[in-house]
């Protein structure tokens, strides 16, 4: 037996604030969008906004189901957005924002796992890393190079 010893490393912004002006702005679309989910369950909002390498900017929500699990995360809504109308075009960024809806979580949140591996899947197809911002919705952000730090093992078309 050998122990194997798997080590991520992640950027830390203590608001955002120090993000850089484009940055910045994605991540104020993606609190815009929270801002507007649809949540009656969970009271649980998450907004998410990604740039696309065509200059398109595109924005999701969560949208909850009363039949679970009808509804959908904001992460999966924009990037399955995304890549329905651009098909060919690379996510280059994704900024993500969440927290309880009645208290404002200054805890960075980051994809569930149904996320992690539809963005892995993206990631795969378009064989370039997606940088990932997360936070709640306030205070620290935290930066990913990509969702293999987060998932570092990525079940994609190679195991099929």
């Amino acid at each position: 037996m050998r122990e194997l010893n798997i080590n991520t490393s992640f950027k830390v912004y203590d608001s955002i604030d120090e993000l850089d002006t484009e940055t910045k702005k994605l991540m104020q679309k993606a609190i815009k969008a929270r801002k507007t989910a649809y949540a009656p369950y969970s009271n649980f909002s998450v907004g998410a906004a990604l740039n696309l390498d065509n200059g398109e900017t595109i924005t999701g929500t969560n949208q909850e189901n009363a039949a679970y699990p009808s509804g959908l995360c904001a992460e999966r809504v924009a990037i399955f957005y995304a890549g329905s109308q651009f098909p060919n075009a690379k996510v280059l960024k994704l900024c993500i924002t969440a927290s309880p809806n009645d208290r404002d979580s200054d805890i960075p949140i980051p994809p569930c796992g149904a996320c992690r591996q539809s963005i892995a899947e993206y990631e795969f197809k378009q064989e370039t890393a997606i940088e990932i911002y997360f936070m709640g919705a306030k205070g620290e952000i935290y930066k990913s190079d990509s969702l293999k730090n987060l998932l570092p093992f990525m079940f994609d078309k190679n195991h099929l």
